[in-house]
């Protein structure tokens, strides 16, 4: 009986160790997507949603600007 236990014992520690393995691997594999990707966004010059955001906010800005001018505009031509 000793021998059956023995050998469960390593098949244990086997997959133990099979384990520990796949989450190593697991965590490379995840590293090593993130790095495509991140490489990938760069190099074709995507903008954040930062970056969109504040020119949204300045389009935004001018047109206003340009909606006050046109009516200051109307107004001195009516004189």
């Amino acid at each position: 009986m000793q021998s059956g236990n023995k050998i469960f014992d390593d098949m244990s520690k086997l997959m133990t160790s099979a384990m520990g393995v796949a989450q190593g691997a697991k965590t490379e594999a995840e590293t090593a997507m993130k790095g495509f990707v991140d490489r990938w966004l760069a190099d074709r010059d995507f903008v954040t949603r930062d970056e969109f955001d504040a020119v949204r906010a300045m389009a935004q800005k001018a047109r206003e600007e340009n909606a006050e001018l046109a009516a200051r505009l109307a107004a001195l031509e009516t004189k």
